[in-house]
């Protein structure tokens, strides 16, 4: 696998979806969780996908319970909360793990692409997120503590190349 294109996912809503339907788009890529610390990040991220989305951002939610069980319903769960308390209108995938013998093939390519600190490949926690660029390629890992607004210029830079 060669870009994030190669890929394809699973809608919250149970449709599949490849991921070369954003050719040409940037991503944001993010593991959640409704019950986590950064939880309130949602927000953020809402956030970003308004202001962006009409200039080629897409922000993809990627619900995973791997990380102290901080994501344990079902992806109807899962769904209703972003909506109800953050008002998440980009798009959430299936629930799917980022780390083991398990781990989504697409979470495999982006932590291999973009390891973390110290060349760690595995995600640390909830809210790991990877900025991908039009061409499919990974441009940048942003730790958990990394808020999404705090990513805006490096949006916007990814969008203006």
């Amino acid at each position: 696998m060669s870009t994030v294109y190669d890929f394809e996912a699973r809608q919250i809503n149970g449709q599949s979806v490849p991921l070369s339907e954003f050719t040409g788009k940037v991503m944001l890529i993010v593991n959640t969780a409704s019950q986590c610390g950064f939880t309130p990040q949602f927000g953020g991220l809402e956030e970003l996908h308004k202001n962006y989305a009409d200039k080629g951002l897409a922000v993809l939610g990627f619900p995973c319970n791997q990380f102290g069980s901080q994501d344990p319903g079902n992806d109807s769960e899962i769904s209703e909360f972003c909506q109800v308390n953050y008002g998440v209108s980009f798009p959430m995938m299936s629930k799917i793990d980022v780390n083991g013998p398990a781990a989504h093939p697409l979470y495999k390519w982006l932590s291999s692409e973009a390891p973390g600190l110290l060349g760690s490949k595995a995600i640390k926690w909830n809210f790991t997120k990877f900025l991908v660029g039009k061409d499919g390629q990974v441009i940048k890992r942003y730790a958990p503590t990394d808020k999404p607004a705090d990513l805006a210029k490096d949006v916007e830079a990814a969008l203006a190349a």
